[in-house]
């Protein structure tokens, strides 16, 4: 599906059509404003090519295709320093421009927004135009181009685009439209990874994706098996591929599996020494207790450290439909934990959410004659917020030497897709985070956070082990 948005930002002040009122102190004074029309005139100019004063030459790097495009030195001039100076120092009626052909190809959107403050375009022109933008200094237009494709990470495109946006980004330094684009790919990696533009991951953002604990994904082995395609497609140097395979986390695997790979992988095969180590801390840490592996391993290195997965062994997902009306509670169990040693071993985990909790410190206090106290200094009511309680239904001794992280991921629908919107990890209650859905209103359908009226949840439950070796004195 194609996409097609029109991007508006005002460049002049924005007025509407007809008298506006304004109540000033000793009287009203009434404006007319048809800036509307001016804007139509100014686009007239650039089309007609009316008293035109300078004609672009725009050539495509590369390629025979010239663009000339008749323009106004004066607008031209207003609205970029970086035409301004180029209009300075010409010395005929043309002024040459060298583009790539994709740039080529939208240079008149681009022209017109100068005109007229506003532009349509799909996915695939959003790049060039914000090339275009950056150079020649719009910074209203990278601004809203930047918002554009924030905003547009979902969408559905022919061969994927997050990932060509990001390496746009980093090469032009835009951090805004890098950040979104990591966050992106980093929460709804599975989808990333069965993408077409998957094998066309730079070097750099691999590595960059394969050390974060923040991934959403179903398993580590799903990341392993992608983590292959990208080495069978690309052959990188030596080096690249011993760095990129020592990033997974095969203690998050299951034994049988890890044997499958030494076994079966052509690149576990080719690369197997360089993660020898690993694999021997692997097969440590799924045959004993992880309370006698902290004796004498650092389970806080990241090959302990789970990521954020999908399958029914580490969480549920959880849709609270009309989450405003009362409190809910729910149910579900996960393994114990990742290891072969705690396979057969189950914890029933209890979930409790409330859509207006209200902290101990503002709730309204009470003397011993009945009179209603202020629990704050300013006499605050405070304002009741969301909150999510996660605690086991048992104690266990099996809990020794390990604490639980408990994560929630929050998903909403963006161009008809569920996508990670944002992600919470806590001890036992969102308490703890301070910002979990705050500022949201859930009683309203419209609310950003709900899908057809109901909040979708995904919970995970990560054990984190503890290092018990003695330190030397």
């Amino acid at each position: 599906m194609i996409n097609h948005w029109k991007l508006i930002i005002t460049l002049l002040p924005p007025r509407s059509a007809g008298l506006r009122t304004e109540g000033l102190v000793e009287g009203t004074t009434e404006v007319i404003s048809h800036s509307q029309g001016l804007v139509a005139r100014l686009e007239g100019l650039l089309v007609l090519g009316n008293n035109s004063d300078i004609s672009l030459r725009v050539e495509t790097v590369d390629a025979d295709e010239v663009k000339v495009i008749q323009a106004h030195t004066l607008v031209l001039s207003l609205q970029s320093r970086v035409f301004e100076e180029m209009l300075r120092n010409r010395n005929s009626s043309t002024l040459v421009l060298r583009e790539t052909a994709e740039c080529t190809a939208v240079f008149e959107k681009f022209i017109r927004y100068l005109y007229c403050g506003e532009l349509t375009l799909q996915l695939d022109q959003a790049t060039p135009l914000h090339r275009l933008a950056t150079k020649y200094g719009i910074s209203s237009l990278q601004q809203g181009l930047t918002q554009y494709m924030s905003q547009n990470l979902a969408s559905d495109s022919l061969g994927g685009h997050v990932v060509g946006w990001y390496q746009y980004a980093v090469s032009v330094g835009d951090a805004a439209l890098r950040d979104s684009c990591l966050q992106f790919l980093s929460w709804n990696l599975s989808s990333v990874l069965q993408s077409t533009e998957w094998p066309s991951v730079s070097v750099e953002l691999l590595l960059t994706l394969l050390q974060r604990s923040d991934l959403v994904l179903k398993n580590e082995l799903e990341l392993f098996e992608a983590l292959e395609i990208w080495l069978t497609r690309n052959d990188p140097d030596t080096l690249t591929a011993e760095n990129a395979l020592r990033l997974v986390r095969y203690a998050m695997i299951p034994p049988r599996e890890l044997f499958r790979l030494q076994r079966q992988s052509a690149i576990m095969m080719r690369y197997h020494e360089s993660v020898r180590d690993l694999f021997y801390m692997s097969y440590q840490f799924h045959s004993a207790s992880p309370l006698q592996l902290a004796k004498f391993f650092d389970v806080n290195c990241s090959l302990f450290v789970p990521r954020n997965y999908l399958s029914s062994m580490w969480g549920s997902q959880w849709v609270i439909s009309n989450p405003a009306r009362d409190d809910r509670s729910t149910s579900f169990q996960t393994q114990l934990g990742p290891s072969g040693f705690d396979s057969s071993k189950r914890v029933t985990w209890n979930a409790l959410f409330s859509p207006r909790w209200l902290p101990l410190s503002m709730r309204p206090m009470y003397t011993e004659q009945g009179a209603m106290q202020p629990s704050r200094p300013d006499g605050g009511n405070g304002i009741a917020r969301p909150r999510i309680i996660i605690t086991p239904a048992t104690s266990s001794a099996d809990f020794a030497g390990v604490s639980f992280q408990k994560t929630v991921l929050i998903l909403t629908k963006q161009k008809n897709k569920l996508v990670v919107r944002h992600i919470f990890s806590f001890h036992q209650s969102t308490e703890e985070v301070g910002d979990f859905l705050v500022g949201e209103d859930l009683q309203y359908r419209t609310s950003e956070y709900l899908v057809d009226g109901s909040l979708y949840l995904h919970i995970i439950v990560k054990p984190i082990y503890q290092t018990l070796i003695a330190t030397k004195k």
